[in-house]
């Protein structure tokens, strides 16, 4: 019998490995190491078969090692009570999946007949219970936190072009899988079970994922034709770090415009080409250039001397109290006397198109039962009162179609998808990560846009006021990239033309597909268990 501290030690353990896939430390097997062992504490081992409770037990403390690792960016500003609340929060979600998945690892792994068929339909289990959590989380509530998915994890592994079939949930499944496969394959060795069985977990699953990898690496579009678009991303920087860095609102708007001069005089002294789009990243102009006359003379003075649209961050008052929107502007002024109409896009004036965040941040963006968390909470205060829009995510610059996810929208599986079905043929990641400092939290944004680019075959541009900023091809591989909170410029040539692939076509289809074998390996389990409640293991 494993006694249960072995076992809480084991997921422990698990939860620090699942946290090394991603940045700072970034190694991608160690998430199929992390499911592995989670797997083994899990499995009736030397006579002991975890029952649900242990199983949710095991769940959390993986789960809460793994976010306390993962995010403890959260509470930078706000005090570490922030990060923890938000990994406890977390947690809860690993712990239903342990509870579920002791459940499926008790049936398929119970001495017995048809010992091969009950094992592979509990690897399968175990993936989508896996893959049902993970969506839960990223879903519900208000909006979710997809932020620590299995496949932000793999941007520099060999699995990464499965993403491109499945979406983020087919490459979360196949990881979740392997690690299952390989925490089978210990445990069945363990018992010495028959070699058949071990094979099965060992060998079958890795077969299968590198033959998905091979169908997803070939390139079935390469009679689409491409044409280059250049293309030039700001990172003005701010001027001090931390929660108040908007009170400097003038000083980023100037740090920008600032390095925007700077590129212009490069372009025309020949020693950088001239861009024909030019992004500025979110809150570079907090100071919205629809109210305020000065800055709008000042970036449409920068649109006649580049030649180019700029891409404008900024926050825009609703007219309803304290609310707005943070915003995306297509700003292009060299329109004689145009003075934009103030309503958003397309008019006569120089906001030719305009996206709105849609997926905002509560407690950050905006905070949930607001009265009693502001009357315990001074801090809770700071929280901003953003609404979301209501748009498809596409604006259109230079004749060019782009999507837009601004920031922590990157994480969301629609917001990168439904731009790019629409008909994107670029990715814009606009971000504001000052608030974040020199934490690791801006590299694992630059993973996640990476995964987005091979996602759905299209260049990302990350632009930053305080950086990372970069330009991702659609291979995934970064180009060009910036230093953290220094003023800098990126021009670069990328390829548009060919954006889109089967994950692109298929949507949602994946993501349900998956949670569904979950819920069946969930389902049989619990029916396998009670027809065998005489052979049942000892509780640990």
């Amino acid at each position: 019998m494993i006694p249960l501290l072995a076992r809480l030690a084991g997921a422990a353990a698990g939860g620090a490995l699942l946290a090394a896939s991603f940045p700072p430390v970034g190694l991608w097997w160690t998430a199929i190491l992390a499911i592995a062992v989670v797997v083994v504490v899990l499995s009736p081992v030397r006579g002991s078969a975890p029952r649900a409770r242990t199983g949710t037990l095991v769940g959390f403390v993986t789960g809460l090692v793994f976010f306390i690792l993962l995010v403890p960016w959260v509470g930078l500003y706000v005090g570490a009570y922030a990060a923890w609340g938000l990994s406890v929060v977390e947690a809860l979600y690993l712990a239903a999946f342990g509870a579920g998945a002791a459940v499926i690892l008790r049936a398929g792994l119970a001495p017995g007949p048809r010992g091969v068929g009950r094992a592979a339909a509990a690897l399968l289990g175990v993936a989508g219970w896996w893959s049902l959590w993970e969506w839960i989380r990223s879903t519900w509530p208000w909006g979710g936190f997809p932020w620590g998915r299995l496949a932000f994890g793999q941007a520099d592994g060999p699995l990464l072009p499965l993403v491109s079939l499945g979406g983020t949930p087919l490459l979360g499944f196949v990881v979740a899988a392997l690690g299952a496969a390989l925490g089978f394959a210990v445990v069945l060795l363990s018992r010495r079970d028959r070699p058949v069985r071990v094979v099965t977990g060992l060998v079958a699953v890795p077969l299968v994922s590198v033959g998905l990898v091979a169908v997803a690496a070939v390139d079935f579009d390469d009679d689409e034709s491409t044409q280059p678009l250049t293309v030039a991303v700001i990172q003005g920087n701010v001027p001090r770090l931390g929660l108040d860095f908007n009170a400097q609102r003038r000083a980023v708007l100037n740090n920008h415009l600032s390095v925007t001069g700077d590129l212009a005089d490069r372009v025309d002294a020949g020693e950088v080409p001239r861009p024909e789009v030019v992004m500025w990243p979110e809150n570079a102009s907090d100071i919205s250039p629809l109210a305020d006359a000065s800055a709008a003379a000042q970036i449409s003075a920068l649109n006649r001397r580049l030649e180019a649209p700029i891409l404008v961050g900024t926050v825009l008052p609703t007219g309803e109290g304290r609310e707005a929107t943070n915003s995306y502007l297509v700003w292009d002024g060299r329109t004689p006397g145009g003075g934009g109409d103030g309503d958003g896009a397309g008019g006569d004036g120089p906001v030719l198109d305009r996206h709105d965040k849609k997926y905002i941040q509560p407690f950050g963006e905006w905070l949930p039962m607001r009265a009693p968390l502001e009357a315990l909470f001074p801090i809770a205060r700071t929280a901003g009162h953003f609404v979301p829009g209501d748009g498809d995510g596409v604006i259109t610059a230079a004749g060019v179609e782009m999507g837009v996810a601004i920031c922590f929208e990157v994480a969301f599986d629609p917001a990168a998808r439904e731009p790019v079905a629409r008909g994107a043929q670029l990715l814009t990641v606009p971000t504001n990560n000052a608030t974040f400092g020199h934490s690791p939290m801006t590299y694992q944004q630059l993973a996640m846009s990476r995964v987005r680019a091979v996602e759905h075959n299209v260049p990302v541009l990350i632009g930053a006021t305080s950086g990372v900023s970069a330009v991702i091809g659609a291979d995934g591989e970064v180009q060009q990239e910036t230093e953290i909170f220094e003023p800098a410029a990126l021009v670069a040539q990328v390829e548009i033309g060919s954006a889109g692939t089967m994950a692109t076509r298929l949507g949602s289809i994946p993501q349900a597909v998956c949670c569904l074998i979950g819920l069946v390996g969930l389902a049989w389990a619990v029916i396998y268990t009670r027809r065998q409640s005489a052979h049942d293991p000892k509780e640990s």
